[in-house]
């Protein structure tokens, strides 16, 4: 599904204009962003929880040329899916 699909699919389900559906889907993406640069967690109820994951520094090495690197630790983006879509998906 296309970004342009799902603003259409909003727009049909709740009856909103293009302009609102549109407006709605860019105001959730930046909640849900500056909520996980928050360090904060999202949760969904029925759908899952977003949450941000530390990773540490680790070793690595580079495919092309199997010369060994450090990989920085980082943030990273965590989606867990909650019982009710787990079992909406059987």
């Amino acid at each position: 599904m296309t970004k342009a699909e799902l603003i259409s699919r909003v727009k049909d389900s709740a009856a909103l204009s293009a302009d609102e559906s549109t407006a709605f889907f860019h105001a959730f993406l930046y909640i849900v962003t500056a909520e996980l640069v928050a360090g904060n967690e999202i949760p969904l109820p029925g759908f899952g929880r977003f949450s941000v994951k530390a990773r540490p520094a680790r070793n690595g090495r580079n495919p092309r040329t199997g010369e060994p690197l450090e990989i920085p630790a980082c943030k990273t983006t965590k989606f867990t899916a909650a019982k009710a879509l787990k079992d909406a998906l059987k």
